[in-house]
């Protein structure tokens, strides 16, 4: 494990300078240093989950409009970025966790055709906690989800980020730790 992902206990994280906070956590929101900019500021956490509750208080705060921003900035499962290998490291490993890295020519394109009418119908790609399902439930999930208003489904993903998010943390805080403040 390279020294940037290896687990850090509470302690470690709270003496953490700003650059190295966002080095650090910065992606477990896609893309989204902002919101570990604004949680550093919160420092220090009693432990992990303060922590975690901060990163989930960020995006459930955001208006409709910031919801659906944070959603735009990830990728389509099993899309383009995923087929030229330029997802994040992380996001790698989740399509990968769910077997979207093994998809058959059909489903890729039953992904491809669905992920199209999801984005041109919401504005933004399907989000789902990659690491809690496999592509058979990614695909209902997908053709399912297309039936849900803007707001509902702004509402939704941003509930599957939360996910990500928490087990992003996981890969990086020990859960356990508890600081000495």
């Amino acid at each position: 494990m390279t020294e940037e992902k290896r687990k850090r206990n509470i302690s470690e994280v709270n003496s953490l300078a700003y650059d190295d906070f966002i080095a650090i956590f910065g992606n477990v929101v896609e893309h989204c240093a902002l919101c570990a900019a604004v949680v550093w500021g919160d420092r220090p956490f009693r432990n992990y989950g303060e922590m975690q509750s901060k990163f989930n208080e960020f995006i459930e705060q955001l208006p409709l409009s910031g919801k659906s921003g944070v959603l735009r900035l990830y990728p389509d499962l099993a899309g383009k970025l995923a087929q030229s290998n330029s997802l994040t490291s992380e996001s790698t490993r989740e399509h990968a966790s769910a077997g979207l890295d093994k998809m058959t020519e059909e489903e890729r394109e039953k992904m491809s055709k669905l992920n199209t009418k999801y984005r041109e119908k919401f504005g933004f790609p399907f989000v789902i906690c990659a690491r809690e399902n496999k592509k058979e439930a990614i695909l209902f999930g997908l053709e399912r989800r297309l039936n849900n208003s803007v707001e509902v489904e702004a509402n939704t993903g941003t509930n599957e980020v939360k996910k990500i998010c928490n087990l992003r943390l996981k890969d990086l805080v020990d859960e356990h730790s508890v600081a000495k403040l």
